[in-house]
């Protein structure tokens, strides 16, 4: 169980494609997880179901937890959330959605700065995105869990930016699964950054941590958003 919901068993191999993938048996939970807590996260991008269910299985994921506000997308109608919730439980993939709590649009327009960036500081300290990331961090000490959204680069996507930064500072991994199907870790994509290396003459001053593009919910939204 959990968070008093049922779940997925630890062992299980999905059907189809998935399950044939590299012609090798799922790994056992306790073979997968390190001692070390850690959530990957994944971008559905515009791939087709069964590429997703195989990066999926690649990387011995057993929960998909949703964190997209708005589980719907204008281009690519297959990762819907209905779509998605039958496409998983057939492949032997379990389903939980935490768009609500941890989706980078959140409700009030106290979340957001006058130019529409969301306030990450202030979110966090919400009651919602508390008890999501409670949640989120039980399922992380029973299952292998990826964090979906929508973009495939997790550079400017809250899955990053917002949930696993949160997670960082509490000792979690965090890992994300490109589409290419290579796992990258958060030191491997924070050093590639641009301005990873360069120094800055108020370095001591912190910026703003807060949504990259501007998503005010007053703005008209493309349902295909990163958030």
């Amino acid at each position: 169980m959990w968070g008093g919901r049922p779940c997925l068993q630890r062992v299980s191999r999905p059907a189809g494609p998935a399950g044939r993938l590299l012609n090798r048996p799922f790994l056992s939970y306790h073979e997968v997880v390190p001692d070390t807590l850690r959530v990957l996260t994944i971008g559905h991008s515009n791939h087709s179901m069964e590429k997703f269910l195989e990066l999926l299985a690649l990387h011995s994921v057993q929960v998909v937890a949703d964190v997209r506000s708005s589980p719907y997308s204008k281009y690519t109608t297959q990762f819907d959330r209905e779509a998605l919730v039958e496409a998983l439980r057939t492949a032997g993939f379990q389903y939980v959605y935490l768009g609500s709590e941890l989706g980078g649009r959140p409700r009030g327009d106290a979340y957001y700065d006058a130019a529409g960036h969301v306030l990450y500081d202030k979110v966090v300290d919400s009651h919602g995105f508390q008890k999501g990331l409670a949640r989120l961090e039980e399922g992380l000490r029973q299952y292998v869990v990826a964090a979906l959204c929508a973009e495939e680069d997790p550079a400017g996507c809250h899955r990053r930016l917002l949930v696993g930064r949160v997670l960082g500072e509490r000792g979690i991994a965090v890992d994300h699964i490109r589409g290419d199907g290579r796992l990258q870790s958060e030191a491997e994509l924070a050093a590639a950054e641009p301005h990873s290396n360069q120094l800055s003459l108020f370095e001591e001053i912190e910026a703003p941590w807060k949504s990259v593009p501007s998503v005010s919910p007053k703005k008209r939204q493309s349902s295909s958003s990163r958030f």
